[in-house]
């Protein structure tokens, strides 16, 4: 495993079950690195031992319960959806990636990256969403596109396995690294001052907020170097500081 394999974070699953059934599919693709957000009791007796395999040896015992807002704070974020909304007018949902793409992408890029899954009946929320970097979607078919949450991870896993388990049966070898993806605290940041850029030259809040989620796709998309983000936030800090509102009291 590289030491930059993707975190599986699973978010308010419903049933120990499907818990189980994600950490086996971890096993079996070589992540090692579960993270539960809001989780159902999980005991030694309950069907997530039950339907983890070999797994219930070491990735779940070893699962760590943490919140959203620790998750987006500490990785490059990849949210799991069934329905894109194939516009390019929101962002929320679109543009995405499907998980060999995803793959592909993540292989040429040092970065700490969460795979984050949702419920089993609603999935990720559009609130949710909006705060993840990247967006990704399992191809399937129009008619039902919806798979149950176990069987979406084990899919998923599956076409990330080069990023864990290295050259596949068919000896396709993983490209060499690029570059490195800048800390996301450092995204963070940039972020902020392009919102406040906006909050000066744009006055209707839906448009900044559309611009922000934009903007988030398409740096998320990008893994910036440290050097690129360091620039564009120094960029967008002067264009704030020029473009704030005036104090209108002085």
């Amino acid at each position: 495993m590289t030491a930059d394999a993707p975190v599986v974070v699973v978010v308010e699953p419903q049933t120990p079950g499907n818990v189980g059934t994600i950490a086996r599919a971890m096993k079996n693709f070589g992540f090692t690195d579960l993270e539960l957000v809001d989780p159902p009791e999980i005991t030694p007796d309950s069907e997530a031992y039950g339907f983890a395999g070999h797994a219930r040896e070491d990735v779940l015992p070893a699962a760590e319960t943490v919140t959203f807002d620790a998750v987006v704070e500490n990785y490059h974020t990849v949210g799991f959806t069934a329905i894109t909304n194939e516009d390019a007018r929101r962002h929320v949902r679109f543009p995405f990636r499907t998980p060999r793409e995803l793959a592909d992408s993540l292989a040429r890029v040092e970065t700490r990256t969460a795979l984050v899954f949702g419920r089993e009946g609603t999935g990720l929320s559009n609130e949710e969403l909006e705060r993840l970097d990247e967006v990704c979607s399992i191809p399937a078919s129009a008619d039902y596109p919806v798979l149950n949450l176990g069987q979406a991870a084990t899919v998923a896993l599956y076409e990330l396995r080069t990023l864990t388990l290295g050259p596949d049966r068919e000896g396709t070898q993983l490209p060499d690294v690029e570059r490195e993806r800048a800390d996301e605290a450092d995204i963070d940041r940039f972020y902020d001052f392009f919102a406040a850029f906006l909050e000066g030259v744009e006055h209707r809040e839906h448009k900044r907020e559309k611009t922000v989620r934009m903007m988030r796709r398409l740096v998320g998309r990008a893994h910036p170097t440290e050097r690129e983000i360091t620039t564009l936030t120094g960029l967008f800090r002067k264009a704030a500081e020029r473009v704030a509102p005036r104090d209108e009291s002085r």
